[in-house]
């Protein structure tokens, strides 16, 4: 999902706002995130390119600038002038994703099989041909429909900017929009547009108006929900970053003040290193659901709920079970008494995010979520459902509200769409009794590098390892068994078990996972329910340096930095689970100061990486710390030549596994 509106991306685009230097040419431009700036400086570069290898890197930057500005029709085809032009898998990946969001299926099903025989391995793209074969499936039952359960139209308030994330505020909506009338002076070179804010309008006449000046502020604001009673509001907020450190989104409340809100504070369970946004509430406000990409989760951004406490207070957050969150993103709840509404990129759907709904069983659990299917979703990102009028009970009773979209054909990049959902006559019951289960399918997967000696280029994808041993573990009892050829296996899965794997794998390092099945699904409308783990093991490479990414030391410093340490951390946790390797941890410099200097800075940051490494836990004698200084560039300029990209390149920290 490449969709910056979402609030997912908000931390790296208002990073990219503190840039004051002059850009000049469309390579920086995209590297600083300003997309709207960069197209017409590469289109003119691009006419100007004398090599294939030129106008390859121009024509995948200049792609990735029209995805980002919502502009699928060119960035497909300037993706297809990419790869012929030698850019690679990667510009054919993103034309793939790009017509399927166009909804041009088949020939995104085309791609996406091209694709897998281009990289060796079709099983990373089985699930997008799935969900295009799915789609396809169900445009043509819609057609066949003579009375259609949906109908969907555009809002008439729909700007060429932003516009998602409608709910009804007293008899009117508020929602959330980056359009020209938001506050603030900055242009945000991402879009050319506004930062976003929260807007009000009548839906009836389309007379959009500033929410309230307490609340709107120069950094993001939007998704809100309200209190019953229409006096709390809990919305998200993005702020600026300060120095040196990265900017994070938060769940705030404000209180009704008179005609006006009061000022907005940060809910105390918001921790300052993840992403809190997308509040929904439920009917009596007591219950919250909402999106955070916490490292307890089961990847990507993954729904929570916290209940209010007798005093008022929130407590504090659970997350929401394996039936709901994927290794996907799933966002912008929204509760309906006790049915729950979400978007979600990891469950089958039609391409992108798609809308959701489940709701708890007799027993507890969640229902299987079910797609909404067309025409509320479609190839695009589709989400934020909301409701806001019912009209009678029973066969033929009519559901209002609205939902937004990145569909084609819309007003702008993010478009909000109204629905009238009309309750149909129920399919006849189905006499067969009901066999309820539940199959968790681990697939063994290694990477696919682009030089399959070299861990450090580029990866291409995954591909799953066939006859690879398995240690399944549920409680005090372990079982060792095989993958298939297909490097799958497939367990019939116990209630209420939490599930431990480990995957290994003669020349590999082993691997990891886990999964619970407490209060999985129990549904009569689709009885047995399929969940995937993957567990990717390494192939070992021994005395190769893998870089160490997101490692950085302030200036003439060496002690690791709060930011380094999720990095370490996981280098640690590989350590744990494969007792029998040791590593060197090497620290390289920039060729910039002199060699003695650069020589005991880096033996002193390799020593730091180290030391931290040691109190987590792994011996010290699995561990040897080596500074490089500047004795082994990757970047092959000429030092005062070097560009600050090269420089980076060459500062790194780097561990390779001993004989």
């Amino acid at each position: 999902m490449h969709r910056y509106l979402l609030f997912v991306f908000v931390v790296s685009f208002l990073a990219g706002c503190t840039y004051t230097a002059k850009i000049t040419d469309g390579a920086t431009a995209v590297d600083r995130k300003q997309y709207d700036v960069a197209v017409p400086m590469l289109q003119r570069e691009y006419k100007r390119a004398k090599t294939r290898g030129e106008q390859g890197a121009i024509a995948m930057d200049l792609a990735v600038s029209y995805r980002e500005t919502g502009n699928d029709d060119q960035a497909a085809e300037w993706f297809q002038t990419a790869y012929d032009n030698g850019v690679g898998p990667d510009a054919l990946r993103e034309r793939a994703e790009a017509l399927k969001r166009l909804e041009r299926y088949e020939d995104a099903i085309q791609t996406f099989t091209d694709l897998g025989f281009e990289i060796g391995s079709r099983y990373e793209f089985r699930k997008d041909i799935a969900g295009a074969e799915m789609a396809m499936r169900l445009m043509a039952e819609r057609e066949a429909q003579e009375v259609k359960e949906y109908e969907v139209t555009p809002a008439g308030f729909n700007s060429p900017g932003a516009d998602y994330a409608a709910v009804s505020y007293d008899d009117r909506l508020v929602f959330t929009s980056d359009r020209a009338a938001a506050t603030g002076e900055d242009t945000y070179n991402w879009t050319g547009r506004s930062f976003s804010d929260l807007f009000l309008v009548d839906p009836e006449v389309s007379d959009v108006q500033a929410f309230n000046p307490t609340v709107n502020s120069e950094s993001n604001e939007g998704t809100p929900t309200f209190s019953p009673d229409g006096n709390v509001m809990y919305f998200t907020r993005c702020t600026a970053p300060e120095k040196r450190a990265d900017a994070y989104c938060g769940i705030y409340r404000s209180e009704r003040q008179g005609e006006g809100w009061g000022p907005a504070e940060k809910l105390p369970f918001v921790t300052p290193d993840a992403n809190y946004m997308h509040p929904a509430l439920s009917e009596d406000g007591r219950r919250m659901v909402f999106s955070a990409n916490l490292s307890e989760g089961w990847g990507g951004y993954d729904l929570y709920e916290v209940e209010m406490g007798p005093e008022g207070q929130w407590g504090t957050p659970d997350l929401m079970n394996r039936a709901i969150n994927t290794d996907g993103n799933e966002q912008f709840p929204y509760l309906d008494a006790d049915t729950l509404y979400f978007a979600s990129d990891g469950l089958e759907g039609l391409g992108g995010l798609d809308i959701f709904r489940t709701w708890p069983m007799g027993d507890g659990r969640y229902s299987a979520p079910k797609n909404l299917k067309l025409p509320i979703n479609s190839g695009a990102d589709d989400f934020a459902y909301s409701i806001v009028r019912r009209d009678g009970t029973g066969i033929g009773s009519t559901t209002t509200g609205y939902f937004s979209s990145s569909r084609p054909g819309g007003a702008g990049s993010d478009d909000i769409y109204a629905y009238t959902k009309t309750v149909l006559p129920p399919p006849p019951p189905d006499p067969t009794p009901i066999e309820y289960r539940n199959v968790l399918d681990v697939t063994v997967v290694e990477k696919i590098y682009e030089d399959p000696t070299d861990p450090s280029s580029r990866v291409l994808g995954l591909r799953p390892v066939p006859n690879a041993t398995v240690v399944a573990r549920v409680g005090e009892q372990s079982r060792t068994v095989a993958t298939n050829e297909e490097g799958v296996l497939s367990l019939v899965l116990t209630d209420d078990q939490r599930y431990e794997f480990r995957a290994e794998r003669p020349d590999y390092l082993a691997a990891q996972g886990r999964f619970s099945s407490r209060n999985l699904p129990r549904d009569p409308d689709d009885p047995e329910q399929r969940y995937e783990l993957e567990l990717e093991i390494e192939k070992i490479f021994r005395n190769r340096e893998i870089v160490l990414e997101n490692i950085y030391y302030d200036l003439d410093e060496s002690f690791i930095r709060e930011d380094a340490q999720p990095t370490l951390n996981e280098l640690a946790e590989l350590l744990r689970q494969n007792p029998d390797i040791s590593i060197e941890l090497g620290s390289h410099t920039d060729c910039r100061a002199t060699d003695r200097y650069n020589e005991t800075l880096s033996e002193a940051r390799a020593t730091a990486a180290v030391t931290y490494l040691v109190e987590q836990g792994i011996s010290a004698e699995r561990l040897t710390a080596r500074g490089y200084g500047e004795t082994q560039p990757v970047a092959d300029c000429i030092c005062e030549r070097c560009t600050e990209a090269q420089h980076q390149l060459n500062r790194r920290t780097t561990f390779r596994i001993l004989e």
